[in-house]
């Protein structure tokens, strides 16, 4: 029965994982982000329900556009740091709103940045976007990732004294102090800011000098041909032509030892920004959209997950979870804590899918600890290497579905992990506390004392019928011999009785004494009487 019982409470875990991550997170990501599409919300709930409504919602949208003479445009706001969770909710809405037909996508930014590895990401999305024209709208600050996350847009549009650049990258050091990375990671942002304002028509000195602050950025003028452009002296250096090209003064915001930065009204004059607006209002007439311009509000899906990627959510979903499981496995059949169980690890595996930090091989992983965990408990006898790995791969995976860790010139951001590790490590052991004390004191726990079978005192009177069931009629301290071996579950013989029973966690062999030690509801413990041989 004690096999018949972990069976079915791994299998009911797994289930309820799995089955969550391909059903639900498909589901509730569609409709979030169909819904947040504000001025298109009715038409994609059509073409949700229908998929023959799409043609339909797309000619609304045409007829609208062409009685107004004006384009369709949606607002995402970008009013955080980049991290792997605002970066994935961003990504989904950017996608949704690519797919609801906009013309223009605008990205209201207010960031100090974050993630080098997010940023990029963000950057290739938005440079890949088709059919779509993607704006930056700076009404504050823009900096760092956020100023190269900008860059890759089609326009740029700021409020004159809004600012944009200083994009340095930094990393935390072992000390716990931040420090500008080695020149190799360097390379690599340099690198991508120039890519990236060739491919939309911006100045790649001013670009890469939000990067590099040892590099100097001149407004040059060609002697030969009078065309005038930004030079760094690294550039400038390497010119085949350079004796043709008369370096002026040093930009102002671009000179030595300081990344570039300017205001919206800077940016426009050095090219790096298109115009300046003084507010929605006018960003609309300059884009030429429809007014008042629709924006994507934070769904409660997002505060959903938003809540559930915090540390102490997290730490009690862990928690909860592992002791509904213990509960599960003390009680008889499928009740109260293997769903409380299924639920908690079903949103937390949920919450980090939608939040960027995990993947199928996080869950594959947390299966496959489960599993061997299982192997342990039903084929192998005692606690050995299937055990440690299956618990090793469980907390392991646990860890990797939390992370915010990234890497960073080659290593691991090592504070992050070893909080990550901690997280998980500190309900896990809360955990065994619980475990303990649920053990000594669930039965005497109003509400808690009705999810396990205690055993009932008989009075003296009492006479027990032959429809008992063996595991009722069997008394602590009676001896039987076992006639299946015991690893640890078997069968053994009791006054003629045929009794399922579980050792402590030994191997015993067919035809040894043992000796009833404990009884808790259906689960009967035994343990070979020593002056025996183990065959």
């Amino acid at each position: 029965m004690t096999n018949l019982k972990l069976t079915q409470t791994t299998l009911l875990l797994i289930g309820c994982i799995v089955g969550g991550m391909a059903f639900v997170t498909p589901q509730l990501v569609r409709a979030d982000t169909t819904a947040d599409t504000v001025e298109l919300g009715v038409e994609n709930d059509l073409a949700e329900n229908d998929p023959a409504a799409d043609d339909l919602a797309a000619d609304a949208r045409n007829e609208r556009k062409q009685e107004s003479g004006k384009r369709t445009a949606v607002i995402l706001p970008l009013k955080e740091d980049i991290n792997p969770l605002s970066g994935a909710l961003l990504k989904r809405k950017f996608e949704a709103a690519v797919d609801s037909g906009v013309d223009v996508i605008i990205l209201d930014i207010h960031s100090p940045g974050g993630f080098t590895s997010v940023t990029f990401e963000l950057m290739d999305m938005v440079l890949d976007a088709k059919d779509v024209e993607t704006v930056a709208y700076i009404e504050k600050d823009a900096i760092s990732g956020a100023a190269l996350l900008a860059l890759a847009t089609d326009t740029i549009l700021m409020k004159p004294d809004a600012r944009m650049g200083d994009a340095g990258e930094i990393v935390m050091g072992e000390d716990g102090a931040f420090r500008y990375t080695e020149a190799k990671s360097r390379s690599v942002l340099a690198q991508k800011a120039r890519d990236t304002a060739q491919a939309t028509g911006r100045s790649l000195a001013l670009a890469e000098k939000m990067t590099d602050k040892d590099m100097v950025v001149y407004r040059a003028t060609n002697t030969r041909t009078g065309e005038e452009r930004f030079l760094s002296d690294k550039e400038h250096a390497a010119l085949a032509d350079a004796d043709d090209w008369e370096l002026g003064t040093p930009i102002r915001e671009a000179g030595k030892d300081m990344f570039f930065i300017a205001n919206g009204r800077r940016a426009v004059e050095l090219g790096m920004a298109d115009q300046t607006v003084s507010g929605k209002d006018q960003l609309a007439r300059v884009l030429n959209v429809q007014a008042p311009i629709p924006e994507v509000q934070r769904s409660w899906v997002d505060t959903l997950v938003l809540i559930l990627n915090m540390k102490f959510f997290t730490f009690l979903l862990l928690l909860i979870g592992l002791v509904a499981l213990a509960v599960e496995l003390s009680a008889p059949g499928i009740g109260v804590g293997g769903l409380v169980s299924c639920l908690c690890f079903g949103l937390f595996f949920w919450s980090r899918f939608l939040g960027g930090t995990s993947g199928w091989l996080e869950v594959m992983l947390f299966v496959m600890g489960l599993l061997f965990i299982a192997a342990e408990v039903f084929v192998i006898p005692g606690f050995g290497v299937a055990g440690i790995m299956g618990l090793a791969l469980t907390l392991g995976s646990l860890v990797m579905a939390s992370r915010r860790f990234s890497m960073t010139d080659g290593g691991v951001d090592w504070t992050s992990l070893s909080n990550d590790v901690a997280l998980v490590l500190g309900a896990f052991l809360a955990f065994l506390v619980a475990a303990i004390f649920l053990t000594s004191y669930m039965g005497q726990i109003p509400g808690l004392s009705r999810l396990t079978l205690q055993a009932e005192v008989a009075p003296d009177s009492f006479v027990v019928s032959d429809s008992t069931p063996a595991w009722q009629k069997v008394q602590i301290g009676q001896t039987g011999t076992t006639v299946s071996p015991l690893r640890p579950g078997g069968r053994i013989e009791i006054d003629d009785m045929m009794l399922d029973v579980v050792t402590e966690g030994d191997y015993v062999g067919p035809g040894n004494p043992v000796r009833v030690i404990a009884k808790q509801g259906t689960r009967v413990v035994v343990r070979l009487i020593d002056d025996s041989a183990n065959v």
